[in-house]
């Protein structure tokens, strides 16, 4: 039985930029070791499975290559992406997609997806010697929330540079590790990277979810309810981000690289 596929660079509006993800639509329920293994087979930060609910709504599960997590922006993003652009939904209807982290809700705007997510602020850690000698830096901030650790450096120049100890940063007990500074360039608000390899990925080129905390943090600091972020990794991707109380709403482009189906 095949199952369908696709390769969606997501946070981006050009192939080969932003962060990819693979998105699966099986038609029989699977377990999660079987999503694991596909994952795995993917090899892609995050892989998303997405299967239609009696109610018009859709299940959405996401794994990277070595295990599953509670919450991903880029593969919701590109799971939205693909039912509009397979259509599986209309473009003028919004997604609603059951998940860990609740019901999220995906709407298209022009060229643009947005998300309706969980603000996860994080809360000041006391100690932070353990992140600072990962990094190799000195933090100006460190906190954590439900899921990751947030590291705040001086500048954008110390995070696009830092060179962490990934050995070390497996150790911290997180899903991993957001890395932030503000930014140097007048047309974003804020940078960051984001480093994960104790969930199987080494770093991430762009993470929505981080922008989950990131939000919060930066619309305190500037003031400001509406912000933009830029992820400074290799491949690179840009992050809106809409502060609206105990919500988040993340924006971003995609584009679709690959389809075809899984053989299995």
């Amino acid at each position: 039985m095949s199952v369908p596929l696709y390769l969606v660079d997501a946070f981006t509006d050009r192939p080969f930029a932003g962060n990819p993800a693979a998105v699966c639509l099986p038609d029989t329920a699977r377990d999660a070791a079987w999503m694991q293994a596909a994952a795995g087979e993917m090899n892609q930060a995050e892989t998303a499975f997405v299967r239609p609910r009696p109610d018009g709504d859709w299940d959405l599960r996401w794994f990277t290559p070595t295990v599953e997590v509670e919450l991903c922006g880029h593969a919701t993003l590109a799971s939205a992406f693909v039912l509009w652009e397979t259509g599986r939904v209309p473009a003028a209807k919004s997604v609603r997609f059951h998940t860990q982290s609740g019901v999220l809700t995906c709407t298209r705007r022009g060229d643009r997806v947005e998300m309706d997510f969980p603000a996860e602020p994080a809360a000041p850690v006391q100690s932070p010697a353990e992140e600072a000698f990962a990094l190799g830096a000195t933090p100006t901030f460190v906190g954590r929330n439900r899921m990751d650790m947030l590291v705040v450096l001086g500048s954008a120049e110390e995070v696009r540079k830092l060179a962490p100890d990934l050995g070390q940063v497996a150790e911290i007990k997180a899903r991993g590790v957001i890395v932030t500074g503000p930014s140097d360039r007048p047309e974003f608000d804020f940078v960051s990277r984001f480093f994960a390899p104790q969930s199987g990925v080494a770093e991430d080129p762009v993470t929505g979810s981080a922008h989950c905390c990131l939000g919060p943090y930066w619309g305190g600091v500037l003031g400001k309810d509406e912000l933009v972020g830029r992820q400074v990794s290799k491949r690179g991707g840009t992050v809106a981000v809409r502060v609206a109380g105990d919500r988040v709403i993340l924006g971003g482009s995609a584009v679709l690289v690959v389809e075809g189906k899984l053989n299995v």
